[in-house]
């Protein structure tokens, strides 16, 4: 997701309060290069450890691309993925390092396409009735717009490296229901659950349909979610606010990784 997005989400937020198929083996992914694409759900937000020279992409190194290369060290790795990416960025941006030689690549994208800040802002500072309005528009736009920027990158992909095992993770649901926890009401996290299994759905239809590999994370981040006792996704950061609603080192490393590598 974008970053600087979340940072004025998190500002609204301060201000209203006063204040996510088996895959080919591991070892043949390994032989060949890897190419990790998407946005910040890969390149780490929220994990850490940021690497100096991926400036506002937030590259880091417990992203779960970055401990899937240093594992199993494929014959090139290339980390394009890139913080605030939407299907548009990819296309521009990150497709340069594959070619046929590329037997693996990774990619989380479609929820900056779909206005994921903009819901969460919408949700947080408005009512029950006006979050539920906003997640529909993005569900509309799921259903009219996104399957098609999803087959362009996908295609991209498959046409730049053909032989290639392609990996599509989703996203994570961000609250544990049925919980005492400060914040947003039941009605607002329940829909905001609810949507992010509608953009995984329409993720996972599209991915199929390339024969691509999906990778569903969310059964991963059971009862790791924000209002569980173990959270891999950062709720408020107050030490970096940009990393607010990401999953952390944990979430990556406990998450992201073990799903990448059943798939990869």
């Amino acid at each position: 997701m974008r970053r600087s997005r979340l940072t004025g989400f998190v500002t609204s937020l301060l201000l209203a309060a006063g204040l996510g198929l088996t895959g080919a083996g591991h070892a043949t992914a390994a032989t060949g290069g890897y190419v990790a694409l998407g946005d910040s759900y890969s390149s780490g937000v929220g994990a850490g450890s940021y690497i100096s020279s991926s400036g506002s992409c937030d590259r880091s190194t417990k992203a779960y691309p970055y401990l899937w290369n240093a594992a199993h060290g494929p014959s090139s790795f290339a980390f394009n993925a890139c913080s605030g990416a939407t299907t548009d960025d990819v296309l521009a941006n990150q497709l340069g390092s594959l070619n046929s030689s590329t037997s693996l690549v990774s990619i989380t994208i479609g929820g900056n396409d779909a206005g994921f800040s903009d819901v969460m802002t919408t949700c947080v500072i408005q009512s029950d009735s006006a979050c539920i309005d906003r997640i529909n528009t993005a569900k509309a736009y799921v259903d009219s717009t996104l399957p098609g920027k999803l087959d362009t990158v996908y295609n991209a992909i498959s046409a730049k490296a053909p032989n290639a095992q392609v990996v599509v993770l989703s996203y994570p649901r961000f609250y544990l229901l049925g919980q005492t926890c400060l914040g947003l009401s039941d009605t607002k996290r329940s829909a905001i659950n609810d949507a992010a299994d509608y953009m995984d759905a329409a993720i996972q239809k599209r991915a199929q349909a390339h024969g691509f590999v999906f990778g569903d994370v969310r059964t991963a981040f059971s009862t790791h979610e924000i209002c569980s006792g173990d959270s891999w996704l950062h709720s408020v950061n107050w030490l970096d606010i940009g990393e607010s609603y990401h999953p952390t080192a944990a979430g990556h490393s406990g998450g992201y990784l073990p799903v990448f590598t059943n798939n990869a």
